[in-house]
């Protein structure tokens, strides 16, 4: 029987995923959630109400935790210093005090964003996370968490894992129809690599139970601290565009030869051979064919 927090669990991610969760788990196990409103806490969960920028309010919600599942994340239209304060500060003090809290695996979430350009090949979890700039400061802040984190576990001996989600799409989230006109200047056959909300969910349970084999431990030695999670195959914007019912982009776009073909796309090989992660949506276009859009 564990107790496992997961914060960040009234947003986009999080309301999806927090149900899928608690189907996934024994039902002795109690998920338990760290949020400013009560009224928005998913229901079958365990309600600690507070901020995850406050220290009083982060020790209470790790008494007693066994695993936290930090996907509290701060970006598209904040201020560069709440940015960094939820994605860097926020998550790594939490590590921290995870840790001195006894718990005993902190599972976090990042961004393919975090890989840069010229790597001639999609990216592995070993690879520089050297952000090319455009998309703002969200990917570089989102780099230096990853790095202390990865510190924090050799440092301290906390059991940390790393998902680093591709552009999480589905289950009525209005996000990539929203994201689409802002990248209409892309030329129309750049790839955008994406991950169904229902995978985000398959990789979290996955690590939360251990890997493929359902054990409670990944594995042992070897298993790796970064996994790469997204979908078989990146769609271009052109057909993202006519999934969603939008104005096509026109051909040569604002970047011509859209740039290195291989930015920011992840390989996703690992998270296949060490937790067993398979799609269920392997393309948004399978995800609109089964309605999961």
């Amino acid at each position: 029987m564990r107790t496992i927090l997961v914060t960040g669990a009234t947003g986009k991610v999080g309301t999806r995923f927090v149900p899928r969760l608690r189907a996934a788990l024994d039902p002795r196990d109690t998920v338990r959630v760290l949020v400013r409103d009560p009224h928005r806490a998913p229901t079958g969960t365990q309600v600690v109400v507070g901020d995850l920028l406050a220290p009083a309010d982060r020790a209470t919600a790790l008494a007693g935790v066994d695993v936290v599942i930090n996907l509290a994340a701060a970006f598209r239209g904040v201020p560069d210093q709440t940015a960094r304060a939820v994605n860097l500060e926020a998550a790594t003090a939490l590590a921290r005090e995870a840790s001195a809290a006894g718990v005993r695996r902190f599972v976090h979430t990042s961004t393919n964003l975090v890989y840069g350009a010229g790597l001639g090949r999609p990216a592995l979890e070993g690879d520089p996370t050297e952000p090319s700039g455009g998309f703002g400061t969200y990917p570089e802040i989102k780099a230096a968490a990853d790095a202390e984190l990865l510190a924090l576990r050799e440092a301290l001996g906390l059991d940390v894992v790393i998902l680093r989600l591709a552009f999480v799409y589905g289950d009525g989230d209005t996000h990539m129809r929203d994201f689409l006109p802002r990248i209409a200047g892309w030329a129309p056959h750049r790839r955008l690599p994406t991950v169904h909300h229902a995978d985000v969910a398959q990789a979290l349970v996955r690590v939360v139970r251990g890997g493929g084999d359902g054990r409670d431990g990944r594995g042992g030695p070897g298993q790796s601290p970064v996994y790469n999670v997204g979908d078989d195959v990146p769609l271009t914007v052109h057909e993202l565009a006519a999934l969603h019912g939008l104005d096509r982009p026109a051909a040569g776009g604002v970047d011509g030869a859209a740039g290195d073909p291989w930015e920011a796309l992840p390989d996703t090989g690992l998270a296949r051979r060490e937790l067993g992660y398979r799609p269920l949506h392997p393309t948004v276009r399978a995800a609109a064919e089964a309605g999961a859009l």
